[in-house]
Formats: C-alpha cells, sequence, structure tokens
C-alpha cells in the first residue's frame, strides 16, 4: 500500500521544501516511485529544487483545483533533473508562481475535497510508492486535510522556542486528527549543542521519536536551492543524515 507522508512545519524557513525534495530523492534512488505535491500554494518553492524551471509548467496544482485540468496534466517527471537513472521516479506537482494566480488562491481559495481526491488519483494513475505532501506552515484547513489523511507526519523543527511552541500546538492538533505515525526533524541545530541531549529533551516533550538532527551546513546554504543536495553530496555527512531519515520512512 502507498504511503503518504505530509511535512510540515509550524513557521517558515525550517527548510521544509528541502526536506521533502532530499528524502523523495534518497526513497526514489531505491528504486521507488515517489510523487511530490507542493501544497503551500501562497510560497511555492519545491520545484526549484527539483529542477522544474517556471517556464516549464504549463498546468499546475491551481489549475487542478480550478477545475482547468487532471492533476496527472499538472504532474512532471522530474527524474532526470535530480540524476536518477535507474528504476526510480519522482513526479512533481508544482503550485504556480505566478503572481495572478497567488492572488486568486489567496483571494478565493478552493475545494479541499479537490486536494484529496487528487491525491488519491495520483497514487493511482502513476503507480505511486510514496507520496510526499510539502504543505503551507501553520495549521489551516487545507494543512488539516494533509495532516488527516498521511500514514506518517514528518514535522521540521529548528532549535527555537517558537518553533517548540508551535510544534506542541501541531502535535496536539495531529493527535487529535488521530495520525498514524509522527516523526521530527531537528534543522540548523548549532555544532555547539549536544545533540543527544537534544534529542532526548524532545522526544521526553512531546513523546514523537527524533528520525534526525541536521546541524547549520555552510555546504547547503552554499547550494541556494539549486538543486538536491544529497544527488550532488552523496557521500557528505547531511547526506547520509538524509538517507537514515528514509530508511525509517521506507520501514
Amino acid at each position: 500500500m502507498p504511503k503518504v507522508i505530509s511535512v510540515h512545519s509550524y513557521r517558515g524557513g525550517t527548510g521544509k521544501s528541502n526536506f521533502t525534495a532530499n528524502l523523495a530523492t534518497s526513497i526514489a534512488q531505491t528504486g521507488k516511485r515517489v510523487g511530490v505535491v507542493d501544497t503551500d500554494v501562497p510560497s511555492p518553492g519545491v520545484h526549484n529544487i527539483l529542477g522544474l524551471e517556471p517556464e516549464q509548467m504549463d498546468k499546475t496544482l491551481n489549475n487542478y483545483l480550478w477545475g482547468e485540468s487532471t492533476i496527472q496534466e499538472a504532474s512532471y517527471d522530474v527524474s532526470q533533473n535530480v540524476g536518477l537513472t535507474e528504476e526510480g521516479k519522482i513526479f512533481l506537482i508544482p503550485s504556480s508562481v505566478k503572481a495572478d494566480d497567488i492572488a486568486r488562491i489567496l483571494k478565493d481559495g478552493y475545494d479541499v475535497k479537490l486536494l484529496n481526491d487528487g491525491f488519491r488519483s495520483l497514487v493511482k494513475e502513476l503507480q505511486l510508492d510514496y507520496l510526499f505532501i510539502d504543505t503551507h506552515p501553520g495549521l489551516s484547513k487545507e494543512t488539516f486535510l494533509s495532516i488527516a489523511i498521511s500514514h506518517i507526519l514528518l514535522l521540521i523543527v529548528r532549535p527555537d522556542k517558537q518553533d517548540y511552541q508551535g510544534t506542541a500546538v501541531t502535535v496536539d492538533v495531529a493527535r487529535q486528527l488521530k495520525v498514524r505515525n509522527m516523526l521530527i526533524a531537528v534543522n540548523k541545530a548549532h555544532s555547539k549543542l549536544n545533540f543527544d541531549a537534544l534529542k532526548q529533551k524532545i522526544e521526553e516533550t512531546y513523546h514523537v521519536p527524533v528520525a534526525g538532527i541536521f546541524p547549520l551546513s555552510e555546504d547547503v546554504v552554499q547550494l541556494a536551492s539549486e538543486g538536491v543536495f544529497c544527488q550532488k553530496h552523496p557521500e557528505h555527512f547531511i547526506s547520509q543524515e538524509f538517507k537514515k531519515v528514509a530508511r525509517i520512512i521506507m520501514n
């Protein structure tokens, strides 16, 4: 049965889209078929990391939500963009980066039930093994839907008081929605922190397993979202941490 994974953070700037792209690629490298849906319609960005340029987006998630296309017509095979040459595949459903489209979706909204229908259709038509949902930060009805239908909710947290408080709210909501599995990934952790103590503190606070801790990395910053880090630097310790989290998700 295909797994649906929502990647979420309470606040922006946590590196959520970067996580989504790297985890999707890490899993696709094992020969799996992976879909990525960018539901962060007010501020889409995962397309940059997966190498899909705006001028290549003839159809987007917006067009599907407005009844102008099927969701399959808004899907793009970006496998070659991220260097996949074997059986594994990555399909991206991007959100529009056009200012008018973003303004329209913010003004008029959309039928949230269409998202669920679209996810089911994607999994079936593209024969996906995994579907990643890159969510909009914070909590909204769209986020609630993504969380509710997920097999795994991966929360991205920085070691920051505001992140900790927001994550507590998200964990509580997820439990009310009866999410089956939750994981936490700590990002942008300062190298002077005691990672073992940090992991223990977070797990004791939220009663959620910490799947990985990612230190602040100049190498990641230098890439500047121009490509998937784990594909460009496969031996880097950050890439190895992504692969570890990917194995946890797959198991």
